[in-house]
């Protein structure tokens, strides 16, 4: 089966044939994930005849439906703080690993051709390089031809964890960004186009000529994309996949936060990917429907436990074996009125 296309935004996987004891439950936020929510839904599917419905609309879109409760679950790639999931008695979890990427459509410039780092790439975004053949970005790239023609910034005109991620990173390496831009879900970008989600990002770097933007990984892998290497906080030059992404997470140290909202970014080491991102699932402790809520986490446990190779395949990094377990005991603070957790 193929999985639903990545420029779609809504992943929505039909109920299974009459007959069966099906259940259905709906999330929604992050596009970050959906390549790989959608492809677990698929195959959860077909193994357990339940429906997973994820609407990929943002992780700012997310954590409003769950406030809602017009959804099950939200997905969001910006972890939200202890002091806002106590306000509102939500329990988070991290579910895959991912990169954030820049992608360029500069003309004769092949897939990790093109070297950046985080000095450049907060330039770019901030509007202060404006040309392709910039000394800062030719002196990254002896060699390469680079245009004498203006940059096209493209961002996420959503909220977006993505950007929270993007923009994060690119604070911590030039602090005056954060001044002069910001770093969250949604910043004041000074110059540049919009797209929504990461496939709006995605199809306006592809359709506009010298642009650039920032997609998670398995966008640009999937849709043929030009992204670009990276220095990394080791100044080594390196290229975003899986393997890269998991020397970004293999220090991680997930209980140092209230719902493991820890950050992977400018980790250290040779081989990290330095724009690395988990991103997380937020549901209610108390649900009103303890019943959908038990789903909820039976469909993330069968992912952890089966779907590691499927995360692999579309360059995720599946979350080792003593994260879940840390993950399921936190499971336990999810109760139906009786005070019993609604996945035993």
């Amino acid at each position: 089966m193929k999985t639903p296309p990545l420029l779609s935004l809504v992943l929505a996987l039909a109920m299974p044939a009459a007959g069966l004891q099906a259940a259905e439950i709906t999330g929604a936020g992050a596009t970050f994930p959906a390549p790989v929510y959608a492809k677990w839904a698929e195959v959860y599917r077909d193994k357990t005849g339940h429906a997973v419905n994820y609407q990929a609309i943002g992780s700012g879109g997310g954590i409003k439906q769950i406030k809602a409760m017009t959804v099950d679950f939200g997905a969001t790639d910006d972890p939200m703080t202890a002091k806002a999931l106590k306000r509102s008695d939500l329990l988070q979890f991290p579910a895959v690993i991912g990169g954030i990427v820049p992608v360029v459509s500069v003309e004769g410039v092949a897939p990790g051709q093109m070297t950046l780092n985080g000095e450049t790439l907060a330039g770019i975004f901030s509007g202060r390089i404006s040309q392709w053949n910039d000394p800062a970005i030719a002196a990254l790239n002896a060699g390469l031809s680079l245009p004498a023609a203006p940059i096209t910034v493209v961002y996420r005109s959503d909220s977006s964890g993505t950007t929270a991620g993007f923009t994060t990173y690119l604070a911590e390496v030039v602090p005056e960004f954060e001044k002069a831009v910001g770093a969250g879900k949604t910043v004041n970008w000074p110059t540049g186009i919009g797209g929504k989600g990461n496939a709006g990002v995605a199809a306006n770097v592809l359709k506009l000529k010298n642009a650039i933007g920032y997609v998670e990984y398995a966008y640009a892998k999937q849709n043929k994309m030009s992204h670009t290497a990276l220095l990394n906080k080791a100044g080594k030059r390196v290229q975003p996949d899986n393997l890269t992404f998991a020397a970004a997470a293999a220090g991680a140290e997930w209980t140092k936060a209230e719902g493991f909202g820890i950050s992977l970014n400018n980790q250290a080491g040779d081989e990290a990917w330095p724009i690395t991102s988990a991103s997380f699932i937020v549901v209610y402790r108390k649900p009103e429907n303890p019943t959908r809520a038990g789903e909820v986490l039976k469909f993330f446990r069968w992912a952890f436990s089966e779907g590691q190779a499927l995360a692999t395949e579309l360059d995720y990094v599946p979350l080792p074996a003593a994260t879940t377990a840390l993950i399921e005991k936190a499971w336990q603070g999810v109760t139906d009125p009786a005070g019993k957790p609604v996945l035993p």
